[in-house]
């Protein structure tokens, strides 16, 4: 990244910061992941500090893991800071996701694909809505994220979901429900982080395989932050805006002017896939959301 770039960089985090910062109030996560989440798979492969503060989740050829939140959430913002599998990770997947967990689910998928060393990591998002997803997005991420933990995050609103890496937007899927566009606003989700081996698909399309002689392969976790409005069961709290539902004010119902400049940035650089310019998949026959705004 030039100085220009990284001038911006941090101006853009400090105005992004500015921006999202909101009452401690609506803040419903501890810090301690054996509080807010609960060993959802393969308990002697997840590895918690003594203080609950960071958490790894191990693949190896006996087992995944993973974990999940004990609350369930209909909108608010999630913050989790990771580092990824270092090495040669080919054909693992690390998720970070909001589910339902409903057989007609809605999902909001952050997909970590294991790389060739050497090659840069692939972040895959998804939307599942109804139970039908085929919303695929493929980023190469800028920065090696072995080498240190980095932000993800999603903002999860009625107006929109903003996918962002340290407070850079790199997806925004906006509701246009009103045109027949489907959008999660009905389900409350969990949030779930699992490590899994997805070497049939997710490195070149399934042709590098795991090479288990470089495991166990290892993703670590910590600061994260909860913002979000808690299911209890009444829809009609959480769809209401207010000073603790933050996230449905007007301010946050479509990306600021320095925001889109990043947002274009991420697309023209360093997005590889999107299922709105794949017509050969949907046969000239693209969703009905390509075609309108996202902002």
């Amino acid at each position: 990244m030039n100085n220009f770039h990284t001038t911006l960089f941090f101006f853009f985090g400090f105005v992004s910061l500015s921006l999202f910062h909101v009452s401690i109030s609506s803040i419903v996560s501890t810090g301690d992941f054996n509080k807010d989440f609960f060993v959802i798979w393969s308990p002697n492969h997840v590895n918690t500090s003594d203080d609950g503060k960071t958490r790894s989740l191990k693949l190896d050829q006996e087992s995944g893991a993973g974990f999940a939140s004990n609350q369930m959430f209909l909108f608010g913002q999630i913050d989790m800071q990771i580092k990824l599998v270092p090495g040669d990770s080919a054909g693992t997947v690390l998720a970070f996701y909001l589910t339902s967990d409903q057989p007609n689910r809605d999902e909001i998928d952050l997909e970590f694909l294991g790389n060739v060393s050497g090659q840069p990591y692939i972040l895959q998002t998804n939307i599942y809505v109804d139970g039908f997803d085929n919303r695929e997005e493929r980023i190469y991420l800028w920065f090696d994220p072995t080498k240190d933990f980095h932000t993800y995050s999603v903002l999860w609103n009625l107006h929109q979901i903003v996918f962002m890496v340290d407070t850079i937007p790199i997806r925004v899927y906006r509701n246009h429900a009103d045109k027949g566009v489907a959008f999660p606003r009905w389900q409350p989700m969990s949030l779930k982080a699992t490590l899994w081996n997805g070497d049939s698909w997710a490195t070149r399309g399934g042709q590098d395989k795991i090479d288990w002689k470089n495991g166990p392969f290892i993703a670590s976790f910590r600061n994260y932050k909860i913002d979000a409005c808690v299911w209890k069961g009444n829809p009609r709290f959480c769809r209401a805006s207010s000073s603790t539902n933050w996230w449905n004010q007007y301010n946050f119902s479509t990306l600021t002017s320095i925001q889109r400049r990043w947002f274009k940035w991420v697309r023209t650089y360093h997005m590889i896939y999107d299922y709105c310019k794949d017509n050969e998949r949907f046969q000239n026959n693209l969703p009905r959301e390509c075609s309108l705004p996202k902002y």
